[in-house]
């Protein structure tokens, strides 16, 4: 779940971790066998037999989205040319 507390980068890559935990075992329940991550939504809704399985698949996606924007941005507020 996002982090209500001020974002770093330290903090994003923690959460980040978390996710890539929790999607790394809906991956492996289901089989999810994209060859690129642009598949991988339309394989999770064919495999997914639990709708709160596969609700939980798009929060973890679009979560890890966000915190990869999120860090992104931070990068590039903190780099000095």
């Amino acid at each position: 779940m996002l982090s209500t507390e001020p974002l770093t980068l330290t903090s994003i890559r923690k959460e980040l971790e978390e996710l890539s935990s929790e999607m790394i075992l809906l991956i492996q329940k289901y089989d999810l066998d994209a060859t690129n991550s642009l598949e991988i939504i339309s394989i999770a809704k064919k495999k997914i037999s639990e709708p709160k399985d596969y609700v939980r698949f798009l929060e973890l996606s679009l979560e890890g989205r966000i915190l990869g924007e999120a860090a992104t941005a931070l990068e590039k507020a903190t780099v000095t040319d």
